[in-house]
């Protein structure tokens, strides 16, 4: 059975691994003239890139990664494609593209925001952070990028000034799902569960929240026993390939000490 103090202590581990990710996402959309999000790509382009199924994004892969062969240097494919191998999990190449591009363009600054995704999908937080703050502009502050700095700076253990980062940034974008998700996900890695769920659940009544934010929502409610209303969080509203993808995501990380087993051994015994 799954007490609340083992599901707070695997909240803690589970929530240090959702946070590298969290990094990575809250990087989507960073600065620029133009509202660019992820890889400068539209905002209903990377919500559908988000979307597709592993064969489709390997196509997507393939078809960028032809065209940034042609021509390295062109920013925007660049960062496209950086960010496409970075959703099909090869990190480290996508931070080599943009490891090239911030040296062709060192004073971009959303080439600088993209870099720093890069660097903390591969784990360098503290390169990721000061190429966050570099992109950022003092002057006409980006809330994209004061929440991806935050979500590093929660993986680096200053969690108090990771959430009042937060809580600048939700001043500046009052009720942005990604950063409300940011933020639950923060509370999960301190072990607040209660306290995560509540944020996660905002984000996700919340415009524009994305199939992310859902999938948070879902571990912390599975985190805390609740498996069956997590698979339905989880699955909820989405074709029956991204469900089951969502749901094989949800299990990998429950299965980690075993959470996922102790949770279908007390749902047995509760029936």
């Amino acid at each position: 059975m799954t007490t609340t103090r083992e599901a707070t202590a695997t909240g803690r581990r589970l929530g240090a691994a959702a946070l590298a990710v969290l990094a990575a996402v809250s990087l989507a959309g960073c600065a620029g003239k133009d509202r660019m999000t992820t890889g400068s790509v539209s905002r209903d382009s990377s919500r559908s890139m988000a979307t597709m199924s592993g064969q489709e994004l390997a196509a997507g892969v393939d078809a960028l990664g032809r065209s940034y062969a042609k021509n390295p240097k062109d920013m925007n494919t660049a960062m496209r494609y950086a960010s496409a191998l970075q959703m099909n999990g090869r990190n480290d190449q996508a931070l080599a593209v943009m490891r090239k591009l911030a040296i062709d363009y060192p004073r971009e600054r959303q080439v600088l925001a993209a870099y720093g995704k890069a660097l903390a999908a591969a784990g360098e937080l503290e390169p990721a952070l000061d190429a966050v703050r570099r992109a950022q502009t003092p002057e006409y502050p980006d809330w994209k990028l004061i929440s991806a700095e935050a979500a590093i700076l929660d993986q680096l253990g200053e969690q108090d000034e990771a959430r009042r980062l937060y809580g600048r940034a939700l001043e500046m974008k009052p009720g942005e799902p990604s950063v409300l998700s940011n933020l639950g996900m923060s509370h999960l890695l301190g072990g607040d569960l209660k306290k995560a769920e509540h944020y996660l659940r905002q984000a996700v009544q919340t415009p524009g929240a994305d199939s992310r934010v859902r999938q948070n929502l879902a571990l912390v409610v599975g985190l805390q026993g609740r498996f069956r209303e997590a698979e339905e969080i989880a699955t909820r509203e989405l074709p029956a390939d991204q469900a089951q993808a969502n749901v094989a995501y949800l299990r990998s990380m429950l299965a980690q000490q075993n959470t996922w087993s102790q949770i279908r051994d007390e749902e047995r015994n509760t029936n």
